[in-house]
């Protein structure tokens, strides 16, 4: 098996190592108009209180990095892209994942990022390698692979691998080590395929085994359209840390996933004496303590 490899992800005066000898790395998703209607209409407005409540409320509840994304139809995304990170960076100095599809708003995020970010993401396309690599390499940062190519998502967890593959390699080819490439298997919906978190667990650990690499992904998407999500979430979530996942985007305000990553942690011997579990079940306490009076 390939030795445990890490990633580390920083801002100006903070750092974040990634790595599966360490605890879960939460990457808090909620700074995103996607699905967010309050967050769309704030954005659009030049509003960007939310913003800054949603940074520092996902920081207290756990996450250690936050993944920003300004995608607005018909916005100037480059400009607005600069806008959110900078109002992020005001109010806490987390590392920031940098969640864009569009290479010039990549750019313009990354010029002005006074530390290591993780880029989010490339896939296997040859449009998105030429586009998105170089500009990792340019920048010194971490960068996210999504296990698809030209043909689009594969349907078997060995075609996912071939996909991380040829991301890793081409990545090396320019320089980037393979611990700055952390993979994401896509967890597709079990609503539409009862198979699909089976084969994206699968996946999970065909890449650990074949390249040691850290692991994300979109946690939530494995429930959509399914009732009780935060249940099929927060089992999927300590299934995945199992099979390899490092650092999950997800919401760290959803008790179900905080208890899940923390229940994972310790249960994978990452919790020495189970002192975060402790504490956290502490500050829950006092927090349901102070909301009840």
């Amino acid at each position: 098996m390939t030795d445990n490899l890490t990633t580390i992800i920083a801002a100006k005066t903070t750092s974040v190592e990634i790595c599966r000898d360490k605890p879960t790395v939460i990457i808090g998703e909620r700074i995103n108009p996607t699905g967010r209607k309050k967050v769309l209409a704030a954005l659009e407005a030049g509003d960007f209180d939310i913003v800054r409540s949603d940074a520092i409320s996902q920081v207290q509840s756990g996450a250690t990095i936050l993944d920003v994304n300004a995608g607005v139809p018909g916005a100037d995304e480059p400009v607005l892209l600069q806008q959110v990170m900078r109002t992020v960076m005001e109010v806490t100095d987390v590392p920031l994942c940098i969640d864009t599809a569009n290479p010039l708003a990549l750019e313009a995020a990354l010029s002005i990022y006074a530390g290591k970010a993780l880029v989010n993401s490339v896939n296997g396309e040859e449009k998105s390698l030429n586009a998105v690599l170089p500009l990792v390499k340019e920048y010194g940062a971490a960068v996210i692979g999504l296990c698809m190519d030209d043909d689009g998502i594969p349907t078997t967890p060995e075609a996912r691998l071939q996909a991380a593959a040829k991301i890793i390699e081409r990545a090396a080819k320019l320089g980037i080590p393979p611990e700055d490439v952390v993979i994401d298997p896509l967890a597709m919906t079990m609503g539409a395929d009862h198979t699909a978190g089976r084969d994206t667990l699968r996946t999970i650990e065909l890449v650990v085994r074949e390249f040691g690499v850290n692991i994300t992904m979109g946690a939530s998407n494995i429930s959509f359209g399914l009732p009780d999500r935060k249940f099929v979430n927060a089992t999927f979530m300590a299934m995945a840390i199992h099979a390899g996942l490092t650092c999950p985007i997800t919401n760290p305000l959803v008790p179900e996933i905080a208890i899940a990553v923390l229940g994972a942690d310790l249960s994978m011997a990452r919790d020495e004496y189970s002192m975060n579990w402790i504490k956290k079940f502490r500050q829950r306490k006092k927090d349901a303590e102070h909301n009840s009076t």
